[in-house]
């Protein structure tokens, strides 16, 4: 049958309280089996890894499934995958902090005005340090897209890192991660990409992006609260400070402070093979199986996508940016401000963020002086009839004036 949306959200237990999820740029509301997966392996019997009996062996598998199924997403090597608690941006300050050591005054670095903050605060604190320039790409105010033309000028034999991201989770632009990188090999910089929005809805390939680290959030797809980076080199993990407190750390160790939370990781693997059978057809291994299932995802929320931004316009909402390649992730204004906005659809059944605009791209953008903004984010149990209502609550919005 393919991407079935009833069946997906069959499997979603959050889902029953009636209330119309579309919330997901926060994180997505997690399947049965990542919640089951979890609290399983908390009732197990739990040790270290690296000793000869059934708790620690059982320690060290999830670990190294761990490693694997984001291996297995992002078409990595296990070798080369850090994992760590609490999203990504711990482990990308480490990552920034294990870089700058070699860096010298007069090199720079190129950051996006794109990205969350979040993703370039690390940068510029490592950059800070060590007095290092810092060179910004700009986005077109208008379309919200991040034109990969400049990235000629902003690169030169100096740069050493570019970061940038996939897709933003903010305005929905996706970056065409692909042309800047073959710009940055011509300098020999190394590319970091964010990539915990695009991750959740379509496939994201290191090969096909040309990136040397991926950054990924598990909660934007349902998982639990773990990061990871995905190395295309795993060797270059070695030539990195480390930061583990284990002096003898190798590989993705070295960036690791120690154990990792065992139930968590657990949860990670079942939220991948979560993503892997969105499509019931899709066959082969997970990789595989992966490719297929993503593929249905993002064909069924491009319809979605197209239909909502439709509906928006005709709700008096005015959707942030106009580029056509987007993510199912958007900001919108409204005559009101955002925080009366997103109160009435509350009132409605409807859950939004309100974002008042002060961070990021939406400061950038200026949506502060305007009364900030409405995110919006689809699941991959997002009905039609839920971006309908929606629009349907927005066209209330005018008798509160």
């Amino acid at each position: 049958m393919g991407f079935d949306v009833a069946r997906v959200r069959g499997l979603i237990p959050a889902l029953g309280d009636g209330w119309v999820r579309l919330d997901a740029t926060a994180g997505m509301q997690p399947p049965e089996g990542v919640v089951s997966a979890v609290t399983g392996a908390f009732r197990r019997s739990r040790s270290a890894a690296g000793a000869p009996f059934p708790a620690s062996r059982l320690s060290a598998d999830i670990d190294a499934d761990a490693r694997a199924a984001v291996a297995d997403l992002v078409g990595a090597d296990p070798r080369g995958v850090v994992l760590g608690p609490g999203g990504p941006a711990e482990l990308l300050r480490r990552l920034a902090d294990a870089v700058g050591d070699t860096w010298a005054p007069g090199d720079e670095i190129v950051v996006s005005r794109l990205d969350d903050a979040p993703n370039v605060a690390p940068w510029l604190w490592a950059a800070g340090r060590r007095e290092v320039g810092v060179r910004w790409a700009e986005i077109d105010i208008e379309t919200c897209e991040l034109p990969t033309w400049q990235f000629d000028e902003l690169l030169s034999d100096a740069t050493r890192v570019v970061a940038v991201t996939a897709a933003s989770g903010q305005v929905g632009t996706r970056v065409d991660v692909a042309a800047i990188a073959e710009r940055t090999r011509e300098t020999g910089a190394l590319l970091v990409v964010d990539a915990c929005a695009a991750a959740a809805y379509g496939p994201v390939r290191l090969d096909a992006l040309g990136a040397d680290v991926v950054v990924l959030d598990a909660a934007a797809w349902g998982g639990p609260h773990v990061g990871a980076l995905a190395f295309c080199t795993p060797a270059l993990l070695d030539r990195l400070t480390a930061c583990s407190l284990d002096p003898a750390a190798r590989g993705p160790h070295r960036l690791e402070l120690g154990p990792q939370s065992y139930p968590q990781l657990a949860g990670l693997v079942a939220s991948v093979d979560h993503l892997a059978a969105l499509d019931d057809t899709a066959t082969g291994p997970r990789g595989d199986r992966l490719l297929t299932s993503l593929d249905a995802l993002a064909r069924h929320q491009e319809r979605l996508l197209d239909d909502l931004l439709f509906d928006l316009v005709g709700a008096g909402a005015d959707v942030l940016g106009s580029v056509g390649d987007r993510i199912p992730a958007l900001s919108f204004t409204h005559a009101l401000p955002a925080t009366d906005v997103a109160e009435h659809l509350a009132r409605h059944g409807v859950c939004v963020l309100p974002d008042t605009g002060e961070r990021g791209v939406l400061a950038h953008l200026g949506t502060a002086e305007i009364g900030g903004v409405v995110r919006v984010g689809l699941g991959h149990y997002t009905t039609r009839s839920e971006t309908r209502a929606l629009t349907e609550a927005l066209n209330t919005l005018p008798a509160l004036r």
